[in-house]
Formats: C-alpha cells, structure tokens, sequence
C-alpha cells in the first residue's frame, strides 16, 4: 500500500501509547490449563444477538477498505459469508451498504450518527431497506482526534491532491494499476458513499470535507429514540465505562462492544479487555463484546474468560486484506480459528461457552 493508506491503518492519536498499550495488557493474563480431559470433539461456534457463527470472533468495522484492495469492503464481506463469521461494514466506506449488504445479507452495519433527527430517521430508513437487521452505533468519536502519524504519512479524509501523494501512489505499481486505477476505470473516482444521507463526499478532493462535528451531539435520549425507531438489533460500540454501559442497557441497546477504537481516539484511554469484567457485572441481559489490540486467537480466549460473549477484530483483517484479497482474509479467518480450537484442547475446554475467570491468573506487568 502506499504510505498514507499504510499510515492509516497502522497509525494511532498521539503518541501511539493506547496502541501500545491495547497490546501489552493481554500479557497481564496467563493461562492455568487443565488436563487429562477428553477434549477430541472441540467446537469454536459461537452465538451472538441471536445468530450461530462458526468463530467468536467477527470483521470490525474499518473505513476506506477499498483503498487496502479493489472493492475491499465486497471482499470482506464475502470472505465473513463464507466463513460464518460476522461483519461490520463501516460507515466510512467507500461501496454503498446496499451493495455490501447484497454480497453478505447477515452483515451489521455501523454508523456515525448526530443529534439531528432527520438525518437519524433517513440512515435508519436507509439502513434497514438495504436489508441490515442489526445496527451498531458507534459513540466514541465526537470530535476528530490528534493522529498525528496519519499527518507524517501524508494521509489526510479525503486526501489532498499533491506532488508527494502522486508519488506515493506511483511508487506502488502494483496498488495504482490493481486497486486506484481499477476502481477509477470501473466504478469512479472513490467516495464515501455512507457518511451522508443523499450525497457522495469524495475519497480525493482539494475542497471537499467530511463534517463529524454534528456527532457530539448525540444524547442519551436520541439513543432512546433510535431504539423506538429501530426494529433489529442495536449495538453501541466504544463504551469504556461501567456507567455508560448500565445506560446503555437502560435505553434498550441489545449488545455493547467494549473499545476505544483502536487506540485511535484518546491516547491515554484505557485497554477495554481490562475493563471486561467490571463491565459484564453490569451488563445484564446484553450482549458484551470487545475490540481494541486483539491480534492472536489466544486473546480472543482470555477476552471469553474474562466475560466477554465476542470479539471483533480490524488491523489483522486490514492487513490480509491488503496482502492477498479475499485469499488472506480467508487465511487470517482460518488462522485465528484454529489458534482457538488448539487453545481450547490445551485448556481442556470442548467449547468457548465453558470459559471462565479459573482458566487465567493475573500479574501485573507494565508496558
């Protein structure tokens, strides 16, 4: 990939500490295995809001896919489908949720929404036309946050036309011809296609703007009224404290997911798998699940441990994504299913359904 896209997805806020520390806080958790049990007949199936998936884990949501591979949001899509996985097609993509939806009918759909009703009645609408039956709003992004390595690599939303991203795209061939220039010959200039209700904002303009400032005005009362209006599942992505998930369950959100975006919003927020157990004595009935710095099928394991129902995860597929297309994605699936599956027999556990707090032992160890 060229270095703005690289930057994009690799980059954190700030200093990078909270990407840092996404990653360091699973080795405050050791395993206690078991043994001498008969665990011949393992099973890494999963159920979630309602729906049997073959893993616990699912697809996060990441914008510009389609810049990580030609139509790169379809090719996620397809690669979730046939692995029974799910996934979460971003509000910042560059297909319409229409089509991804078409490619994958089980497929969530996130969205950033502002405290405007009108505009929250037409993406519902919007939405639930294209077929999605669940929804995941994610909060956690009122104002635009400090990423500063995006800066250095020369990323910007939507990207400046310049001498150094004319460069950058030429000294990558392979990228230019199989994914630029392909999207331009076939589908036209790139645009966010799901960010505004009637209008596309394109991916590459001198003038253009994406206008997030109308997301930090959404209440806890719209939320309220989000769920009167909406008739699948309601998801809120990015909670981080114990309050705000009692809230949540409160104004009838069907599940949580526990994040703090990838370590790209707040660079001081805590690592949300830390925050999982304090977090699912209070969650009730709702589905808990959890992103943020997840990278092997072991994490995935003592994030189940913890409490959590899921976990989803969103560099590791980037990257697939980006190395081999559909191919990866299919690969990284496959791989972190039989981490799981060969974590469970070590564990001496048949299902991730039997998971607990015994299974680990706690140390503290810093970053």
């Amino acid at each position: 990939m060229p270095r703005p896209i690289f930057g994009y997805i690799a980059g954190g806020a700030d200093d990078g500490r909270c990407l840092l520390n996404n990653r360091s806080a699973f080795q405050r958790f050791s395993f206690v295995t078991r043994v001498l049990r008969d665990v011949t007949e393992r099973s890494t199936r999963s159920a979630v809001l309602g729906q049997e998936f073959d893993c616990p884990f699912g697809i996060a949501p990441m914008g510009i896919s389609s810049l990580f591979a030609y139509r790169g949001d379809l090719v996620l899509a397809r690669a979730a489908r046939d692995a029974n996985v799910p996934m979460i097609a971003s509000g910042a993509s560059l297909v319409p949720i229409e089509e991804i939806a078409r490619q994958n009918p089980g497929c969530w759909c996130q969205a950033y929404l502002g405290g405007d009703p009108g505009e929250v009645d037409g993406a519902l609408r919007r939405i639930e036309q294209a077929g999605v039956r669940t929804l995941v709003i994610t909060v956690d992004v009122p104002t635009p946050s400090n990423r500063e390595q995006e800066v250095r690599a020369g990323f910007s939303s939507p990207l400046r036309p310049s001498v150094r991203l004319a460069w950058d795209f030429m000294v990558k061939p392979r990228w230019l011809l199989g994914v630029m220039a392909q999207t331009i010959v076939r589908n036209g200039f790139p645009a966010f296609e799901n960010v505004a209700l009637h209008t596309r904002i394109p991916m590459i303009s001198r003038t253009a703007t994406r206008d997030i400032g109308r997301r930090g005005r959404l209440q806890w009362a719209d939320l309220r009224r989000i769920r009167d209006k909406w008739r699948g599942a309601l998801v809120i992505k990015g909670i981080l404290q114990v309050d705000d998930a009692r809230m949540a369950r409160e104004h009838g959100a069907d599940g949580i997911i526990v994040s703090n975006h990838g370590g790209r919003q707040l660079d001081a927020a805590i690592s949300p798998v830390l925050l999982v157990p304090e977090i699912k004595a209070v969650s009730g009935p709702m589905t808990l699940m959890v992103d943020s710095g997840f990278r092997r099928g072991t994490d995935v394991l003592k994030a189940l441990a913890l409490g959590a129902d899921f976990v989803f995860l969103g560099r590791p597929f980037a990257y697939a994504l980006a190395a081999r297309g559909e191919a990866g994605v299919r690969h990284a699936i496959e791989l972190l299913r039989r981490e799981i599956d060969a974590g469970l027999a070590m564990l001496g556990h048949r299902s991730v359904d039997t998971l607990d707090p015994s299974c680990l032992r706690q140390a503290d160890v810093r970053a």
